[in-house]
């Protein structure tokens, strides 16, 4: 399966068209020693714009300074540290990211996580919150706002905006996201294979509730099963198995978040038919179970 550097930028083009940003929360937050919070992920992108002050983050094995006059990104689905010393105050927005079949925006490129702003940059993030002057938290700590199950009143919200308030939310957006994709280097054999590798993760991506073996990607990309394994571990950071079986876990996640299924309902969405082995996965995956898990979110 071997496409032109044309045929690559046509792919990926009609793919990011349909991105779709849509808006969770947006604010600005004083914030002292209490904002210290340990193991948040979420399913959502974060991005920050630091005025005053200094805190830290920790994700993608990188402790990151947060430092005034700066904007930083968290990417969905990143397991991460805040922590904050003595004072900070930051403008932050949340944001949820889908795209045709599932497939992710971080899975095109690669992503900086830090820049020094601009003041354009402080104009959008200003804007935003004017537009939407009801989307501020009531509570700071990210493993509320995150993982509370809150996904339809966000949706509800977004679509009480006139249609020219909402059109410029999702357009400072993307322009706010943009500002954090790395250049790609065209020289890189490893960059190239993920290019090659992306209709298989979109295969992934859409048929995460089917059985799906590594022969049978392997096939999909007319490659030996072990060179395929191989190479995807080389590229990706994992084996092709454990990769599917992540995003089995973090489809599961934002559906026992965002929907009232039933567990087995769930495992049957995510292709694990069987409850007490989806339990079993979820808990070796997550440290704990999915029952437990939707029913501590609930309380908050």
């Amino acid at each position: 399966m071997i496409h032109s550097k044309s045929d690559k930028s046509l792919i990926v083009s009609k793919i990011l068209q349909s991105l779709k940003l849509d808006l969770l929360s947006v604010g600005y937050a004083k914030l002292d020693p209490l904002w210290d919070f340990d193991d948040v992920i979420s399913p959502f992108i974060r991005l920050y714009y630091i005025t005053t002050g200094s805190a830290m983050v920790y994700h993608s094995n990188r402790a990151i300074e947060l430092k005034s006059e700066h904007i930083y990104l968290i990417p969905s689905y990143t397991f991460g540290r805040y922590k904050c010393d003595d004072y900070h105050e930051q403008y932050y927005i949340s944001c949820s990211e889908d795209i045709k079949n599932g497939y992710s925006i971080f899975n095109f490129s690669s992503f900086i996580y830090e820049s020094k702003a601009t003041p354009r940059d402080l104009y959008y993030f200003k804007r935003l919150l004017e537009l939407n002057p009801n989307r501020q938290l009531d509570n700071n700590n990210p493993k509320v706002y995150d993982n509370r199950p809150t996904l339809m009143d966000f949706e509800k919200k977004n679509e009480e905006l006139s249609l020219s308030a909402y059109m410029e939310t999702h357009a400072i957006l993307k322009i706010l996201l943009s500002r954090f994709i790395g250049e790609p280097n065209s020289q890189s054999t490893k960059n190239n294979l993920k290019k090659e590798f992306g209709k298989v993760l979109n295969h992934i991506h859409a048929n995460l509730h089917e059985p799906l073996s590594v022969k049978q990607l392997a096939d999909f990309c007319h490659l030996n099963t072990d060179y395929f394994s191989r190479v995807f571990k080389e590229n990706f950071g994992m084996r092709p198995n454990k990769y599917i079986q992540s995003k089995r876990i973090e489809r599961a996640q934002q559906l026992l978040l965002t929907t009232n299924n039933s567990l087995k309902q769930i495992a049957e969405k995510v292709g694990l038919e069987n409850l007490s082995y989806f339990t079993r996965i979820y808990k070796n995956h997550t440290g704990n179970t999915p029952g437990r898990f939707r029913e501590e979110q609930l309380k908050k």
